[in-house]
């Protein structure tokens, strides 16, 4: 590792990264005018976004920061496959694989459990023992809205506080447990084949986690929490593949775990590394 990389990651343990966070998250809710439109100017060339994919080209369009963040992508542009189980966001699978005893790979010479990941709970991380896992990392330059990979009905929610540190590829080779170590909103599904957990991890400057049921599940940061849903009638919440589910106002990662015997296989060629688009084939299911 290079002297760099080195106080790169030295800085992730030094920094106040909740206020950095937070302050970060006001001013992409303000409506600043010309400030605000001259920062998503420079954004866009910074991480070379490519605009003509959003509904709303100009960055005149947008009020905040936050609204260009989130910002919709023109009807059709991504269409849902037809496979069992497809990709749920843009952005590059950072690990995937079977887990054994509830094991998940952050990367080499790292892992963390399923359990801790879960907000601490052995029940609700029994299903996924010996399930499958992949996590993929949401660059600045992606589609930060998160949809269903297949069709689903909400069981629980649960609010997991903790670290911010940032989650790209140099953090995650670095520092340990970094996924379950971090602030995090999961979501519990039941699907017709088994559980199904999609859990959104916030990152240094992420300013918040929503999710289109609740709203905005963080900020504020508090204490361990969660909500259960009902199964069936009228209030039950359901999905169907490609639905939206939730967003991220500035980048993180989206870890999904998928209960014992219920994947076959990941899609040929989907592997750490491979960029994805929201809506492409992702796995197979067991039948």
């Amino acid at each position: 590792m290079s002297v760099l990389d080195r106080f790169k990651i030295f800085g992730q343990y030094v920094l106040p990264k909740h206020a950095i966070s937070r302050i970060m998250g006001r001013f992409a809710a303000s409506e600043s005018g010309s400030a605000t439109t001259s920062f998503i100017k420079w954004f866009i060339k910074q991480y070379k976004i490519d605009m003509s994919e959003a509904l709303h080209e100009d960055p005149e369009h947008f009020k905040t920061f936050n609204e260009f963040f989130t910002r919709e992508l023109k009807e059709g542009l991504r269409p849902i496959s037809d496979t069992d189980v497809v990709l749920p966001v843009d952005g590059c699978v950072s690990q995937q694989g079977p887990m054994t005893a509830g094991r998940i790979i952050q990367a080499k010479g790292h892992d963390y459990s399923a359990f801790t990941l879960l907000g601490g709970d052995k029940n609700r991380a029994k299903p996924f023992a010996n399930g499958h896992f992949s996590t993929i990392y949401l660059a600045p330059k992606d589609y930060h809205r998160i949809h269903m990979p297949m069709d689903a009905t909400l069981r629980e929610m649960v609010y997991v506080p903790g670290d911010l540190f940032s989650v790209n590829p140099l953090t995650a080779q670095n520092v340990p447990g970094l996924f379950a170590r971090n602030e995090r909103v999961a979501a519990i599904f039941d699907t017709e084949h088994g559980p199904m957990a999609m859990v959104l991890v916030g990152a240094t400057i992420v300013a918040s986690i929503e999710t289109t049921w609740h709203g905005t599940v963080t900020p504020p940061c508090g204490q361990l929490d969660s909500w259960e849903y009902p199964a069936d009638g009228d209030n039950a919440i359901t999905f169907k593949k490609g639905d939206e589910m939730g967003r991220f106002k500035l980048g993180s990662t989206v870890v999904m775990l998928f209960g014992d015997d219920m994947l076959s296989h990941f899609e040929e060629g989907l592997e750490a590394g491979t960029v994805t688009r929201l809506g492409q084939p992702m796995a197979h299911l067991n039948k």
